[in-house]
């Protein structure tokens, strides 16, 4: 059985990830590197305590061969732009780096669609860097997930998000053709998608939008 390491356990897409993870029998660890403990307890669960400046000291024990990366913040929790780009760019760059030293094969990361380096738009722009970043990493296997407006009920309150995602409930059925990788989607599906896309044979670099999750949710 092969082992997984999570960054991001405690997050949205995170947190279903980490459910479909341990109740997985292709697993036989699972590691969550994480600011402060979990409420969850499982014999799989191996949880390491460490941040961005402090995760290189903790190299030894991030061990896998699936690396799944759910990192992200948001500019309303995070407005300065140099720790929102340290968050969203530098410690998923840092992660890949350390546990594709360590001999992991697989990365599967959240990323958003319209991912763009040469954006103007700087939430666009350090997403687009992000994924060249990991990708230039060379695993042997690097999965990109660009979802549009993340569906579901977040612990925290975000009542503007909540009146987009109504929105978003009903201009879904307009989103077609080309128009669909901007259809909003659950983050419970965009973890069930990450996690049945690592247990399938993979191409060097593939970058799923809408549709390409859809078919791995059927």
């Amino acid at each position: 059985m092969k082992k997984a390491i999570l960054f991001g356990a405690s997050g949205f897409v995170g947190g279903y990830l980490l459910h479909d993870l341990l109740q997985s029998d292709s697993y036989e660890e699972v590691i969550v590197v994480v600011r402060k403990p979990l409420e969850v307890q499982h014999p799989k669960l191996k949880t390491v305590i460490a941040h961005y400046e402090t995760l290189a000291q903790y190299q030894n024990e991030l061990v896998a061969d699936d690396v799944f990366i759910a990192l992200g913040t948001t500019k309303k929790k995070t407005p300065d732009e140099k720790i929102y780009y340290q968050i969203d760019h530098d410690y998923p760059v840092l992660a890949a780096q350390l546990t594709k030293a360590n001999g992991a094969k697989s990365v599967l990361m959240v990323s958003a669609v319209g991912a763009n380096v040469n954006s103007s738009i700087f939430y666009v722009k350090t997403k687009g860097e992000t994924e060249r970043d990991v990708i230039e990493v060379g695993f042997e296997h690097t999965h990109i997930f660009q979802p549009s407006m993340i569906m579901g009920n977040r612990a925290e309150s975000r009542p503007l998000e909540k009146v987009f995602i109504g929105i978003f409930s009903v201009v879904n059925l307009l989103l077609i053709g080309k128009l669909n990788k901007y259809k909003g989607i659950s983050a419970k599906d965009i973890a069930k998608a990450m996690f049945t896309a690592a247990q399938q044979p993979a191409e060097k670099v593939k970058v799923y939008q809408w549709k390409e999750m859809q078919h791995l949710l059927q």
